[in-house]
């Protein structure tokens, strides 16, 4: 029993603790900016439609110089994006990692239990087959 306790203080709860909600956040906070990201792409298109119906037609280079900065700006948002994902990902793999080294630990405590037990359950055979014959 004493190991299992042991195996549990080995774990840094307060670090498992502290980082959870950061992780949480960031989570959101991805989200939340990829919801604002999505509603300002819908208003400059938006926007740009309505130039467009206005403004007469601009000439084929216009367009396509406009269609690559769109997609210029559409790459810098996924890079950002993907940089996001990789803290979030290298936090949640830090945790995983901490958990996988303490349900090892526990494990090794599981079975240094059941051979106690085993030893003890023999142990207390013997004792009565002893105390049955005398």
């Amino acid at each position: 029993m004493a190991s299992w306790i042991a195996a549990l203080k080995l774990v840094p709860w307060g670090e498992v603790i502290k980082a959870t909600p950061q992780v949480m956040k960031a989570a959101q906070s991805m989200l939340k900016k990829k919801d604002a990201q999505e509603e300002t792409r819908e208003q400059e298109a938006r926007a740009q439609q309505a130039s467009q119906n206005l403004s007469p037609p601009a000439s084929a280079s216009e367009q396509a110089l406009r269609l690559i900065q769109q997609q210029e700006e559409r790459i810098a948002q996924l890079e950002q994006s993907q940089r996001q994902s990789l803290e979030i990902i290298e936090k949640l793999a830090e945790q995983n990692a901490q958990i996988v080294a303490t349900v090892g630990a526990l494990r090794i405590g599981a079975q240094r239990l059941a051979w106690t037990c085993g030893a003890l359950g023999i142990s207390l055979v013997s004792l009565g087959i002893y105390v049955f014959r005398h």
